[in-house]
């Protein structure tokens, strides 16, 4: 059996079957170990005598560093040895080896040596760094293209229970008076459970055999960053993606310690905080896709970033507020006010973390070539690894050199998002203009979309549709898949705020010959540029707003365009915006009582219409029939 599906089959029977389950399980067990050990380990330093006392918050800080530095040294030679020979085999050797981890691990923790523990996190964290690629990489080998989905949600999901699981019982363990035996058990126990598993995962042939493996790990990550640099808009996403994971890191990194020394908590107390960052992140993700509609929306990232900073400035507050003279356990801790106001921070510090990550993800995947996708995402493990050091390096330098309390580390790294997200979104002003186009749908209007599934996904096409409002581009915008570049008349275009957006997203301010000649043909050359660059454009034919709500003759503008780039024309329609508040009813725009609310539009799309057919008038009578009554 070479594991390549030719048949989807139902979810239920995907989870039972062979190409499936023994990968799911053998990656659930991988994270499980990971996190058992890594927070046992973290709890011991922080509550236990295993470090002195004066020590805690460097080697709390050297602890994170050393299992995060495998991934920036060695995924790229993962990546290579994932391509180059047959994937089940090398799951097994990797599981096998962490069967020997595990037994120097149990050694270590009847030693009680905190040297060789260290010493052992090290050598998880490279066994994970080399199981990452060919994890990622088996999947598509193994499941038919109506699987991969679902097996990759199922697979993130397995993960996220193993973490959670994995911090629990880690934390509950390495506060339990028989650590030692404890300890050694389980994770040698789930290194066996994670080998069995991987002998059951079908073989998947080597797709690239013949090249020769390149050794010189730096000359190979430093190449793979070059070329994730090439596209400048996807490279600030990997670093916004990469900070995250440096907060993440020095949040859930200091947290043991937090606890035991500002909120007096016990083992138990360190479990419940840390499962209420890594419960937060889960749900921020979720809640990401039901925001996000129909595609996952980088207008999500601001909101995500303020979100973080905002939380992370008031633990800081909540940490100076809290007060404790005696130990607590989970009850007592969350009996309370205080308690609750960190823990709440801490959970909406996930939650805001899930909103800000995902859509950066999806910008990096979809925004990156296909035969540069897999490279372009082994840059951004090598630099999530580089950034993830260095949040242990902040550790040790702040807490450790500079002598600042953990609340206070907190506080810096709020502000220093700040910072850094200004940073990037005056890079990046797209982030900030999808983020006003997401919150205007959210806020004024409920926005009902139908037969969008017929715009082109690729290749050059003009959106032709009726122009209600001052806001149908913020509203087409943000219901189209693809970006958009919308032909202006220019003095819309040239609205204050809203010159902002339209200037953000690429707009082409455009009049008639008769106002300006010199900008009218600057306008049809940027129009002629886009379309042989296979972007999507979008025009108002009729020139102007309504004034009465009725669709007004389309102009031959867009004849003139297509006589120079023949391409597919989509009719469009806009529904329920007449009488709103930026529509031209009641005499203009702007003079009806602003209600903020809810209220109720639709866009609505037709059948695309060849070049040859789209004439002006037939156009508007397609768009006038989309339209119906809803005005």
């Amino acid at each position: 059996m070479k594991g390549i599906a030719v048949k989807g089959i139902g979810l239920s029977e995907l989870m039972r079957s062979r190409r499936f389950l023994p990968l799911f399980l053998t990656q659930f067990f991988g994270a499980l170990n990971d996190n058992l050990f890594k927070n046992a380990l973290l709890v011991m330093i922080v509550s236990a005598s295993i470090a002195m006392a004066t020590e805690v918050n460097t080697v709390v800080n050297l602890a994170a560093g050393l299992f995060i530095l495998p991934f920036f040294l060695f995924s790229a030679l993962a990546g290579q040895l994932a391509d180059k020979y047959e994937k089940s085999r090398i799951i097994r050797y990797i599981k096998l080896a962490e069967i020997f981890i595990m037994l120097l691990g149990a050694a270590a923790f009847l030693a009680g040596s905190l040297w060789l523990l260290l010493a052992v996190l090290f050598l998880m964290g490279t066994q994970s760094a080399f199981f990452g690629p060919v994890k990622y990489a088996i999947l598509p080998q193994q499941l038919a293209e109506d699987e991969l989905l679902a097996g990759n949600a199922r697979v993130g999901m397995g993960t996220f229970v193993a973490i959670l699981l994995g911090t629990i019982a880690g934390s509950l363990i390495g506060g339990s008076s028989h650590v030692v035996w404890l300890a050694g058990v389980a994770v040698l126990a789930i290194a066996v459970m994670g080998w069995l598993s991987s002998r059951e995962i079908p073989p998947a042939e080597p797709r690239a055999s013949t090249f020769e493996l390149d050794w010189n790990a730096p000359r190979i990550s430093w190449q793979l960053v070059k070329l994730a640099a090439e596209k400048r808009t996807v490279f600030l996403a990997i670093l916004g993606i990469s900070w995250f994971w440096m907060l993440g890191a020095s949040y859930l990194t200091q947290m043991p310690n937090f606890t035991v020394t500002v909120l007096k908590g016990e083992p138990g107390v360190i479990a419940l905080v840390l499962s209420a960052f890594t419960v937060g992140v889960a749900i921020g993700s979720m809640l990401c896709g039901r925001l996000s509609g129909p595609r996952v929306e980088i207008g999500l990232v601001p909101l995500g970033s303020l979100g973080l900073s905002v939380l992370g400035i008031d633990l800081y507050f909540a940490a100076e507020a809290y007060q404790s003279e005696t130990v607590l356990g989970p009850l007592a801790f969350l009996a309370g006010g205080d308690g609750w106001r960190v823990l709440l921070d801490i959970f909406l510090l996930g939650l805001f973390g899930g909103l800000y990550i995902v859509p950066l993800y999806a910008m990096v995947q979809a925004r990156t070539a296909p035969d540069k996708r897999a490279r372009i995402i082994g840059s951004n493990n090598i630099l999530n690894a580089l950034f993830m050091v260095l949040a242990s390096v902040l550790g040790i330098l702040f807490l450790g050199v500079a002598g600042f309390s953990i609340a206070e580390l907190f506080l810096t790294l709020a502000l220093m998002n700040i910072a850094v997200a200004l940073f990037i979104f005056l890079q990046v002003p797209e982030f900030t203009m999808r983020f006003l186009v997401w919150l205007m749908g959210h806020s004024l209007y409920r926005v009902d979309h139908h037969g969008l599934e017929q715009i082109p996904l690729r290749g050059p096409a003009i959106i032709v549709c009726n122009h209600v409002s001052y806001v149908d581009a913020l509203l087409l915008a943000g219901a189209v898949r693809r970006p958009i570049r919308f032909i202006m008349y220019k003095p819309i275009y040239e609205l204050p705020v809203l010159n902002f957006i339209f200037r953000t997203g690429g707009a082409i301010p455009i009049c008639s010959p008769k106002e300006d000649a010199q900008a009218y043909q600057q306008a049809m050359d940027s129009i002629a540029e886009a379309l042989d660059q296979g972007q999507l454009l979008c025009l108002f034919p009729e020139g102007k707003l309504t004034h009465d709500g009725e669709i007004d003759i389309f102009r031959q503008g867009i004849e003139r365009i297509l006589e120079r780039n023949p391409v597919p024309v989509v009719p469009m329609a806009l529904r329920g915006l007449w009488q709103s508040f930026f529509s031209r009813s009641n005499g203009g725009a702007f003079r009806r009582p602003f209600r903020p609310g809810w209220r109720r539009v639709a866009v609505v799309a037709g059948t695309p219409v060849m070049a040859q057919l789209a004439k002006a008038a037939h156009l508007q009578a397609l768009v006038a029939g989309l339209r119906g009554d809803g005005r």
